[in-house]
């Protein structure tokens, strides 16, 4: 590309992204610089730099889950955008060409334009991104989250400049004015990768000497808890590695001593130091073959926040929320700390190597660091290939045995160099079997069934088949792809273009490691267990039978020396030693001293094991499940038999006291003090751990509970109203017991109210006040039965219900109670919750204050902790939903046919639409007060010109607001909706300094708006208003009809602003939703139940642009099919006995999916019954009679439910009598269908091949269906302070700070390993990011690994046909490609293909960009016709969903050209060529860079063309004697194919030449110069202002109050 595009392609990118692009777009496009010269060299170096643009939106359709997209939660922080943007960080140097690409396309410009758009637009608009809500649609949504993002940026906007520090000395700012609101400085980058990649990609730091002074830019985090910077040593030492600085928590919770036993996969992940960075890569602490890392000194600088900022987990004191200032989260928030008292710790963590001595092997060396405990050195151990068989020894130095829970630096003596003996201790009982256990799971490491089964947090991954290994390694092997030769491109025939295939075995293709290499026919317990007391004495612990490879049969006796042969046999009983007894203190040396079968295939199983990447082993937080699953083998496992047949609830049996209790363990970790970040991190990893936990024990439970493997507490009662206790949990049905839900709606409103009450606990949780506590809450879906586990609150269970409870009312409003402390509590959560204290009257007529539902009740437990349950109506009622005689509703909502009566009365507006509406509010307020205070100025200039002279003392912020604005520094309307702000304030602290007419302007602005305050912007809702039963007092009559009016208004935004707002973000392609989890996730980020799910199609069937939404509709269509399916199924599941389970499910498939037409419910032939009698009862029934009506149901039944199911419930006209109907009609694909309804309702079928069309038999057999699993719902804990790291981290990327936005995402991934362990959905979307920054940066290798993590990850956590998981694979295979190994990325993107055909089908906008992809990498290993295929594919799907005049469609034109430019078809290229030309001329016009380009290219495939002629008829002419010309049929080099990659991808470079640098710095300095202007005349405000809130609050010290954050 020539110089002069820069130019261009610049103005072209800030109109496309900043004015015409919706806010929620994607990639923001600043300008990224590919290797700014290091931080030390001089501005005007002459060479040219070459600049790197992430163009999303100029080239590419946004990727699903783009790498940066804004989230909804950051919605509030639209009014501080302005400051935001002006306060940008500013420095000098080198760092100018980044800021120029900053400045030049998001300042001022993109305050004025977002804030006069998006006032209209009402999708607001949101400063920081949130890549982070990806996988879990409730992500964001709690009001904390929203709190915390307000305040993302505003550490840009307090204008931290450099520091300069030395290495060893603390932290001192370089500028004494800004003193009082610095930080230290965190030092935690100890992380190999970043120093390697700065080395990489020429990003390091020039340095003289380690021990200078170091001027650094360094970045803030919008947490405020602490900045990192990178040392001078970090950059120097490339070398220094990470250290394995894992510290067990000490909490009964976490720690359990054997961990490291029963959960051989996560060894050393479950517990980690807060206080330390973990490595991403995590390879130190679980692959021995990494042992040997080089330490180094670390310095950490913890401390707390300062004040003026907002946390999600606020600080220690949490006197914040007490004395807001914020009006609805829109003013700054003050923490009530002094920020001078930082507190630091400064840790000297100086790794050191220790000598292992172990019996039977070579002395090794193992670095461990100061923090660790022994504990770790344990798991270490029993991890490593030579030592893995060990699991009872202890660790001695010196002779002295160390303690497993002393930490090292703890134990005197043990020094660099110091020997550690690992000595074998004698076996107890509870050690012998821990022993079994542990050799059982490394026998079983490679064997992926207790994935398919959904057994202890295991999940699937498969890349490794398609990489044919690990990426990481390829580096060392030879690279693919040198040698064109090697490289078979061939797709598989399923996944070429118009195929209608869509075969279901290569979902999970057969992994070669899964062959397991037999070391054992059995090993099991033996039947002559437990020993008699007379072998006791002997020391026999108990008996295992084994049965080995050879065939031997041997009874094996573990005493308290260890394991040794006897002599029983399966009927005799003789447990005296065989000869040779063989005595050995393992079982894996016992046995392979007795088959050499087992010896060989285990040290091979071992090296396999160790081999693989971590995350392929590691455990997830939470349970996978997989919809399909290979005939497996039922193979005979001890360990199994013993879990199923003994008490075992948990790892109750390794923790003293038996059962766990779970109430206490919740409750106490989120008492732990949370003042710092260690603390918080500390906090949050033990929250995070308890709920993980919380959550497999009641699923477990729950399903027990369904299976009929519990008693009842209330075992006389009819099953319905049956409750039951398990392992401290309790349990109870979603049935409406004893008419509690009467008016609500019966049954069904017993079942929706779990899911309710779950996500007010969720909210509850994230606001987090301390001294209000919330029950552990899980829901559990299983067999058509709704369960809800609850946590017991201490005491409940002696006393009645009407004693206990001191808040709220147990009657739904007749009896209703009130306490004061409850009330002080519940009035913290009230701002952020946007709920509204009020009075009700009670049976007595009595008045009676409360601060939500009346349905919430309040109990003191025995524990004397304040409990809040039942917060089903947490939220405001949805007045679409639920009719109520007398009332109006808006205009927007009778025309869409509102209010509906819905089956129940339970229906609540979402979080997120609470919020949005809020935010719409704000934006009307401020519109409002801005306008009439620009009339009332303009009134008042005309009268008496006083104001400039500053004379009228109350309107000298006006004044200076006004001069600027005349001075045209910035936008007029900025300034109003700033001085708006400062206004409110004024007034909020009550000085009496404001006019009256200026007080009058915020009331009646107020008024307008519906604020409850009429001094300041605060709207709230009342939870009670049309509740039935629920009385108000008269005095509060005009207060409830604002309320009404309100709650209406909410009703019709969700209508008018926020469907038509998802539908437009569809057509911009900034959401792509690709199956139904994800458009429900989008729905739920814009607050759209899934009930309005048949009024959303309906919306998206009558809009204009209909068939570029083809792909949504589908997604709906198919959405509203699977879930009135699965209503259905619930209802008939529960009338199934368990015997005829697998019977009924295929028989409901078959109705649902199969072309059949009749299938006959294939009742299981009783097994027990004689053969002659069978044949009299071919068709007998199941059971008693009421068991088998389900056998009865037919398809044209089904479909008929379905179809008045989406009328009942979604309110939308389906017509279909059939599956066929509906794949005809709709395009939907039945393979698709079959996979969501098996999502949902959990069930796991065969793999195999289905053939849904065949009319002459079912689809399904019994026999297809293997299991049926628990679908669980949540809460999902989060790690505060690391996302706010991401967050930062992304706001620098989008600025063009690239190394810093790369420093804080691996700040944020350390903080995230820290609480959630290795694996988690926020980890992916940190991993791909980093990626993303590693491969803009140059760093190919570092971003193939981090990627490769990613996609694991994402496969583990959220499933390996996840959408995200789809994007992961795309992301993957353009990383390998750039690296050389082209078969690798063929066959990622072929496995990418193939799951998105599965998921959706070919017909989606993604497809476009896959088959893009797909037909370059072709495209360069020359294969033409098939590179052709897939481009023309592409071609048709842009043109379909973009139109056929936009830039995606010319791009796609172009491909196409030059592939027929490859094959010598000129007239083929010149013909897409010319198409290519035309839209570029007509969108970008004839000077623009892109219309020349083709215009170039046009003149050169005529050139060809003509050449290619002139040669053909001379071959005519002349025959063999023809003086041919040769022809230039030029193959595709490797890079221009990954510039055009990198196009399509988003990803655009641009070369700039001296010229271009020089006119980037002179811009830059002017907007510097201006913005220094504009700061300055800010100043003495921001001083009057400071004042003001210092007499509001003497909390604060004025020094404190930064001057951006005057006006925020």
């Amino acid at each position: 590309m020539g110089n002069s595009i820069f130019a261009n392609c610049c103005r072209h990118v800030t109109d496309l992204i900043f004015q015409t692009h919706s806010f929620n777009s994607a990639e923001r496009a600043p300008l990224l610089p590919k290797s700014p010269i290091s931080c030390t060299a001089s501005p005007d170096v002459s060479l040219p730099v070459q600049m790197k643009l992430d163009v999303s939106e100029a080239c590419k359709c946004l990727p699903l889950y783009p790498d940066i997209i804004l989230s909804n939660a950051s919605n509030e922080s639209l009014q501080k955008w302005p400051e935001y943007v002006q306060g940008l960080p500013k420095e000098k140097g080198s760092e100018e060409t980044m800021k120029a690409c900053e400045n030049s396309c998001s300042k001022l410009s993109v305050a004025v334009a977002s804030l006069i758009k998006q006032t209209e637009a009402s999708s607001a608009l949101a400063v920081l991104p949130g890549d982070l809500e990806k996988g879990s649609a409730t992500q964001l949504n709690h009001s904390q989250s929203l709190e915390a993002c307000q305040n993302c940026g505003k550490l840009e906007a307090n204008g931290l400049d450099s520091k300069s520090f030395n290495q060893e000395e603390p932290v001192v700012p370089a500028d004494k004015r800004a003193a009082a609101h610095r930080m230290p400085i965190v030092d935690w980058q100890q992380n190999r990768d970043i120093s390697e990649r700065g080395k990489a990609s020429n990003l390091e730091l020039s340095l003289a000497d380690p021990g200078v002074q170091l001027k650094h830019k360094t970045y803030a985090s919008n947490l405020g808890s602490c900045e990192a910077a990178e040392t001078p040593e970090s950059n120097h030492s490339v070398k220094a590695e990470k250290s394995q600085n894992i510290q067990e928590m000490v909490l009964s919770v976490i720690t359990d001593e054997n961990t490291h036993v029963i959960q051989d996969k996560s060894t050393c992940y479950l517990l980690t130091n807060p206080a330390v960075d973990l490595d991403p890569d995590l390879e130190v602490s679980i692959l021995p073959s990494k042992q040997k890392k080089r330490r180094r000194k670390r310095k950490l600088c913890f401390l707390e926040h300062p004040s003026g900022m907002a946390l999600m987990n606020g600080d220690g004191s949490y006197e914040h929320l007490k004395e807001e200032t914020r009006q609805n989260g829109h003013e700054e928030v003050d923490p009530g700390d002094d920020a001078n008292d930082q507190e630091v710790i400064v840790i000297q963590d100086t790794g050191f190597t220790v000598k292992i001595y172990a019996p039977g092997i070579e002395p090794f060396s193992l670095q461990v660091s100061p923090q660790e405990m022994v504990q770790e050195i344990h798991q270490v151990l029993m991890d490593r290939e030579d030592t893995c068989h060990r699991t009872c020894f202890s660790l001695q130095l010196d002779g002295n045995v160390l303690d497993n829970f002393a930490e090292l630096k703890t134990i005197e003596g043990l020094q660099e160099g110091s020997v550690l003996k690992v000595v074998e201790e004698p076996y107890t009982v509870r050690e012998a079997r821990i022993h079994v256990r542990h050799i059982r799971d490394l026998l079983k490491s490679l064997d992926p069934s207790d994935a398919f089964n959904g057994v202890d947090c295991n999940s699937l991954s498969f890349l490794s088949v398609f990489t044919e290994g690990d990426l990481g390694d390829s580096g060392k092997r030879k690279k693919k792809g040198t040698e064109m030769e090697q490289i078979d491109c061939t797709p598989p025939e399923h996944i070429l273009p118009g195929g209608k295939e869509r075969p279901l075995c290569a979902l999970q293709p057969q992994n070669r490691d899964w062959k397991p290499l037999q070391c054992l026919k059995v090993l099991t317990m033996s039947g002559w267990n437990p020993p008699p007391g007379n072998r006791k004495m002997h020391g026999d612990l108990m008996y295992l039978y084994i049965i080995t490879v050879e065939d031997r049969h041997v009874s094996i006796t573990a005493s308290t020396r260890g394991f040794y042969l006897n002599q029983s046999t399966a009927y005799n009983f003789n447990p005296k030693p065989a000869n040779p007894s063989f005595l050995s203190h393992s079982l894996v040396e016992l046995l392979n001293q007795i088959s050499p079968t087992f010896k060989r295939n285990f040290s091979a199983l071992q090296k396999k094991r160790v081999q693989r990447h971590p995350f392929e082993r590691i455990a997830t937080p939470f349970q996978v499940y997989s919809w399909t699953a290979p005939q497996a083998e039922h193979a005979m496992d001890c360990v199994r038999a013993e879990d199923a047949y003994t008490s075992r609830l948990g790892y109750e049996e390794h923790i003293p006291g038996q059962t766990r209790d779970w109430n206490e363990e919740l409750q106490t970790t989120r008492e732990l003090p949370r003042k710092n970040l260690p603390e918080r991190l500390l906090r949050e990893r033990a929250i995070f751990k308890v709920h993980s936990d919380f959550t497999a024990a009641a699923t477990r439970g729950a399903m027990a509970v369904i299976d009929g493997n519990v008693m009842a507490i209330n075992p006389s009662e009819e099953t319905k109203m049956q409750m039951f206790i398990w392992n401290n949990i309790f349990f109870s049905l979603g049935f409406d017991v004893r008419d509690h839900y009467k008016d609500f709606g019966g049954d069904v409103a017993a079942y929706v109210a779990p899911t309710n009450d779950l996500n007010g606990v969720r909210t509850y949780n994230a606001v987090d006040v301390e001294g209000l506590y919330t029950l552990g809450t899980v829901v559990v879906d299983y067999r058509g039965y709704r369960v809800t586990a609850q946590s017991i609150i201490p005491g409940i269970l002696e006393r009645e219900q009407e004693q206990s409870v001191i808040y709220g009312s147990i009657d739904f409003g007749k009896t209703i109670v009130s306490h004061p402390k409850y009330l002080e509590l519940l009035e913290k959560t009230s701002r952020p919750l946007k709920i509204q204290k009020h009075k009700v009257l009670n049976d007595k007529n009595e008045e009676v204050e409360l601060c939500s539902s009346v349905e919430c009740k309040g109990i003191i437990g025995n524990d004397g902790r304040h409990y809040i349950l039942d917060l089903l109506r947490t939220f405001p009622p949805d007045l679409n939903f639920l009719p109520v005689e007398g009332e109006e509703m808006p205009e927007e909502c009778k025309k869409m046919g509102f209010p509906k009566q819905h089956r129940h009365k339970l229906c609540c507006l979402r979080q997120e639409l609470v919020d949005a509406f809020v935010e719409h509010r704000y934006l009307l307020f401020m519109k409002l007060a801005a306008l009439q205070l620009m009339q009332q100025k303009a009134s008042k200039q005309e009268n008496l010109g006083v104001l400039e002279n500053g004379a009228s003392a109350e309107n000298g912020t006006v004044g200076s607001e006004k001069s600027e604005s005349d001075d045209g520094k910035i936008e007029e309307n900025v300034a109003g909706l700033d001085q708006v702000k400062e206004l409110a304030e004024t007034i909020a602290s009550d000085d009496g300094t404001v006019d009256p007419k200026s007080r009058e302007v915020i009331q009646n602005a107020c008024k307008a708006v519906g604020s409850i305050s009429d001094t300041s912007f605060d709207i709230r809702f009342n939870p009670d208003i049309f509740s039935p039963g629920v009385r108000f007092p008269e005095s509060s009559k005009e207060e409830m009809q604002d309320q009404k009016q309100l709650l209406k208004d909410a009703a019709a935004f969700l209508l008018s602003c926020q469907i038509p707002g998802l539908v437009k973000d569809c057509l911009d392609h900034t959401m792509l939703p690709m199956d139904g989890a994800t458009l429900a996730e989008a729905m739920h980020q814009r607050g759209i139940n899934m009930r309005y799910l048949g009024k959303v199609v309906d919306f998206i069937a009558k809009t204009p642009a209909r068939p570029q939404l083809d792909h949504i509709y589908k997604i709906g269509i198919s959405e509203l099919i699977t879930r009135s399916a699965k209503h259905i199924f619930k209802t008939y599941l529960q009338g199934v006995e368990l015997s005829g389970l697998s019977a009924a499910i295929s028989h409901f498939l078959n109705c649902f999916l199969s072309s059949f037409l009749n299938p006959v419910a294939h009742l299981p032939a009783d097994e027990l019954v004689s053969k002659k009698k069978n044949k009299k009862r071919k068709n007998r029934n199941l059971g008693n009679a009421d068991n088998t009506a389900w056998a009865s149901m037919t398809p044209q039944e089904l479909w008929k439910n379905i179809c008045s199911e989406a009328k009942n419930y979604f309110d939308f006209h389906l017509e279909c009598e059939n599956v066929d109907q509906a794949a005809e009609v709709c395009n939907l694909q039945k393979i698709t269908l079959l996979r969501e309804i098996s999502l949902k309702t959990g069930i796991q079928i065969l793999l195999k091949e289905y053939n849904f069309d065949n009319r002459h038999k079912p689809t399904f057999t019994e026999e297809d269906i293997l299991n049926i699993f628990p679908v669980v719902k949540h809460v999902n804990p989060k790690a505060s302070d690391a996302f706010h790291f991401f967050q930062s981290g992304q706001a620098k990327v989008q600025q063009g700070f690239l190394k810093e936005g790369c420093e804080l995402i691996n700040e944020a991934l350390n903080l995230f390993n820290n609480v959630y362990g290795a694996m988690h959905v926020e980890i992916c979307a940190c991993l791909r990011l980093l990626a993303r920054l590693n491969y803009i940066m140059g760093d190919y290798s570092e971003a193939l690994s981090n990627q490769q993590k990613a996609v694991l990850m994402s496969e583990r956590v959220l499933g390996i046909e996840h959408p995200n998981t789809i994007q992961e694979y795309m992301h993957l295979a353009l990383y390998c490609f750039a690296n050389s190994q082209l078969s690798t990325a063929l066959n990622l993107l072929y496995r990418a293909r193939y799951l998105m055909l599965l998921v959706f089908g070919e017909d989606h906008p993604e497809m476009a960009l896959l088959d893009n992809n797909i037909g370059l990498v072709l495209h360069g290993v020359m294969e033409y016709d098939l590179s052709l295929r897939f481009l023309e594919n592409a071609l048709a799907i842009n043109s379909k969903y973009h139109g056929s005049k936009s830039l995606k469609v010319a791009l796609s034109h172009h491909l196409v050209a030059r592939v027929y430019e490859s094959k010598a078809e000129f007239r083929s290229a010149l013909q897409h060529e010319k198409e290519g030309y035309t839209i570029y001329k007509n969108q970008l016009g004839e000077h623009h860079e892109k219309t020349k380009e083709s215009s170039e290219y046009l003149k050169y495939l005529t050139q060809q063309a003509v050449a290619l002629q002139r040669t053909m008829n001379e071959i005519y002419k002349n025959g063999s004697n023809a003086n041919i010309m040769p022809l230039k049929f030029t193959a595709p080099s490797m890079a221009s194919v990954l510039e055009q990659l990198n196009i399509i991808n988003g990803i655009l470079f641009i070369p700039l030449s001296q010229k271009d640098l020089e006119n980037l710095k002179a811009e830059v300095q002017r907007r510097q110069q201006l913005q220094e202007a504009v700061k300055n005349s800010k100043q003495l405000e921001a001083e009057d202002v400071v004042s003001e809130e210092r007499e509001a609050e003497p909390s604060i010290p004025s020094a404190e109050v930064p001057p951006a954050q005057s006006s925020a």
